[in-house]
């Protein structure tokens, strides 16, 4: 298990990280000014960091209600991902149109490039990370 501490620095460093590659990045994909994909990068964090929070205790109090249990099957997870992804997307999408000047066509197809970027980007994050800064060996399960 990971302490607090590091959980803490593992998400400063995922988004101040992404954000650098990010912005950048997606200013030259989608020809857009860097500040602007400066805004939009930051408040696309922040609201995924909170639908995050609240996301996942009403999924919970959902699971515990209707199954009596939060333990999750495989076909659970996939919904719990699919239903976290939407939610993002129905939030966001109408914030990068607006902010852009952009048809909500333009913005949904912007924002699946995001959610692309972020799933591989936050694969490899993982894996990098957890090369740098490995579990402690006295708090691994045995066999691990």
């Amino acid at each position: 298990m990971r302490t607090f501490r590091d959980r803490v620095r593992h998400a400063l460093m995922f988004e101040a990280v992404a954000l650098a590659i990010f912005i950048p990045g997606s200013a030259a994909v989608f020809d857009q000014p860097m500040n602007h994909m400066g805004v939009i990068g930051i408040v696309s964090a922040t609201i995924a960091t909170v639908w995050n929070f609240v996301f996942n205790m009403g999924f919970d109090r959902a699971m515990l209600y209707l199954r009596g249990s939060v333990q999750k099957t495989m076909a659970i997870r996939v919904a719990h991902t699919f239903l976290f992804e939407a939610g993002l997307v129905v939030m966001l999408i109408p914030m990068i149109a607006w902010y852009l000047g952009i048809g909500l066509w333009a913005a949904l197809l912007m924002d699946l490039a995001i959610v692309t970027f972020y799933l591989v980007y936050g694969f490899l994050f993982n894996i990098v990370y957890d090369w740098m800064f490995p579990v402690p060996a006295a708090v691994r399960p045995q066999g691990a």
